[in-house]
């Protein structure tokens, strides 16, 4: 078989003739074919309306390929024949129709852009061009290599007016900037049936943009988003649509951060940096019975609910224009699927480490346009301490107390630290710390084990790495301003005699000086509390900066008491955490 379609493609290419002028309308013949990957795929509609994808190896001579696309088309031809003749047949000729000759093989044959038949010794992958044309018996194909693809694409399960509904949209060969983007919402009985297009969907004359916000005359409809992936070189593959899974629902009002938006309308010039810095409570630790009778009972068990949080949370973080975003207890699954691709549409790249052993962790994000990501060095606190010769001087010092050093490795807490480079100023660098330390209120001296472990790896980073580069300090240190851990970030020292060191009773101490070399402040000063529940209030959340090379422009208000306790306490219908961003705009010196 092998041999006769050969010399049949031989014969074509020798005498074939070109194909005419492509017309516009041509059938497509899509061609996936990446680097790192041992075979290409082929997908095309053949002539008798059937599907084909083939893969083939990318070494292969096209003419391997060609042989058994025709071997392909001549099968389907056969049954198409054969089902023709069955259908005309009277009863008793059905069995002279079903031993009746295969279908002839059609002709196979590609041409490269300018008309020229590629031989068929060339390896597929350099036969197979963008804009080639397939023909296969009198059919033609333009060949499309790598085209634009939407691999994903997904709506939030819920949509509240006045919110950004923001798609998660993954794409091959394409990016969600080059991406044309179409919201219709669902038909109303009174709006009749004219306009053309879908009849159960009306286009949103504002829906040409990646993130939506739906109004209030959109409560109580469904939305349906057109995507239509494109790439820099403004090629377009085929469109992707998705249907939300319920109606737009009533926003809750006004919220705590509608306020604080007033003073973040707009993103700050090259010479500022908006740094936000915000623990927005784990959806592991939100949906349990504990959380919801014992630590969040005044809390609508609706508000609780992940779908409804994100809501509020991805407005909140949208509104700020921040250039720095440090956020902890972050669900990875919250991560991938829903802040990433948000923010992502807002301008912000997004970096996650996960705790060790846990579901959630940190995330940083920083704005493409004014930063670019030099390097990443983030660390499990448990783990360096044993194995990074950085900390050895200490790891022996906590030997001498085997109770306090197995409590401490048993933490899953994690330091995150990235490196960013200015993209206007290139001797600009930055270094940007996340963490979220140990949480137990009588955990003082496990908290300073580990600030001082994040301190020691932010000086071999921000001192060693990369000489002389300012620090920021984000993150949830579960310390007050009276705190041992407080004292020591912002002092550069602790005494061995501190009260932090028995902060677990007698059982537990373990005295020992600690110093690092930093000039840390607080840029956001000691708020009255970052964190409002039911049973406590306190501040536990910082903004540190490295006071010799940064200062402070303005501080971003908090909300008021009076917003705050407006539902009891924290979260609330109008709150997505029991935690309060930090929000602070910094400037070089």
């Amino acid at each position: 078989m092998w041999q006769r379609l050969r010399a049949a493609l031989g014969r074509l290419r020798a005498g074939g003739p070109a194909p005419g002028p492509v017309p516009a309308g041509m059938e497509r013949a899509v061609v996936r074919c990446v680097p790192a990957e041992p075979k290409l795929s082929l997908r095309l509609v053949l002539p008798d309306g059937s599907t084909r994808h083939m893969q083939r190896d990318q070494a292969e001579p096209l003419g391997r390929a060609l042989a058994r696309l025709a071997a392909t088309a001549a099968k389907g031809r056969a049954k198409a024949a054969k089902k023709s003749k069955k259908a005309r047949a009277e009863p008793g000729e059905e069995a002279a129709a079903a031993g009746g000759e295969a279908a002839a093989v059609p002709a196979v044959r590609l041409f490269s852009r300018d008309g020229l038949a590629v031989a068929e010794e060339v390896p597929n992958a350099a036969a197979w061009q963008d804009g080639a044309v397939l023909q296969v018996g009198e059919a033609r194909y333009r060949v499309e290599r790598n085209p634009p693809a939407v691999t994903e694409l997904r709506l939030p399960r819920s949509l509240l007016a006045g919110f950004p509904v923001c798609p998660k949209v993954s794409a091959e060969f394409a990016a969600p900037r080059h991406c044309v983007f179409r919201w219709y919402r669902q038909r109303r009985p009174a709006d009749g049936e004219g306009g053309g297009g879908d009849a159960a969907w009306v286009e949103e004359a504002a829906g040409t943009e990646r993130v939506f916000t739906p109004c209030n005359a959109l409560v109580g409809l469904r939305l349906k988003l057109r995507c239509t992936p494109g790439d820099g070189e403004r090629r377009y593959g085929q469109p992707c649509e998705v249907e939300s899974s319920g109606p737009v629902e009533a926003g809750p009002g006004a919220c705590t951060f509608d306020s604080r938006h007033l003073y973040t309308r707009k993103v700050c010039g090259h010479g500022s940096v908006r740094t936000v810095s915000y623990n927005i409570l784990a959806d592991t630790y939100a949906q349990t019975e504990f959380s919801r009778t014992v630590l969040y009972p005044y809390c609508a068990p609706y508000a609780l609910e992940i779908d409804y949080r994100q809501n509020l949370l991805k407005k909140e973080l949208a509104g700020y224009s921040a250039d720095l975003i440090c956020l902890q207890e972050v669900d990875k699954s919250v991560f991938v699927d829903s802040l990433a691709p948000a923010l992502d549409a807002f301008g912000l790249e997004g970096l996650f480490k996960i705790k060790e052993k846990q579901h959630e962790g940190l995330a940083t994000f920083y704005r493409r346009d004014k930063f670019s990501l030099l390097s990443q060095h983030d660390i499990a606190f448990s783990e360096a301490l044993l194995s990074d010769p950085l900390h050895k001087e200490l790891c022996d010092k906590l030997a001498e107390y085997p109770t306090v050093r197995e409590k401490v490795l048993q933490r899953s807490s994690v330091l995150q630290v990235s490196v960013l480079q200015s993209a206007t100023d290139p001797s600009k660098k930055i270094c940007v710390a996340n963490t979220h330390l140990y949480w137990h209120p009588k955990g003082g001296n496990i908290r300073l084990i580990q600030i001082a472990v994040a301190l020691s790896h932010l000086k071999h980073v921000a001192c060693d790495l990369h000489p002389s580069i300012p620090v920021i300090f984000c993150g949830d240190f579960n310390s007050t301003p009276s705190s041992g851990t407080y004292s020591f970030i912002s002092s550069g020292g602790i005494a061995e005699d501190h009260e932090d060191w028995v902060s677990n009773g007698e059982e537990e101490r373990c005295n020992m000086p600690l110093t690092h070399p930093f000039k840390l402040q607080s840029a956001c000063g000691e708020p009255a509390y970052t964190n409002y529940v039911g049973g406590f209030h306190g501040c536990l959340d910082y903004i540190f900066i490295d006071k010799t090379a940064l200062e402070v422009e303005q501080v971003i208000p908090l909300p008021s008491h009076e917003e705050v306790t407006t539902h009891q306490a924290l979260p609330s219908v109008s709150h997505p955490s029991d935690h309060i961003a930090l929000i602070c705009d910094l400037k070089w010196k």
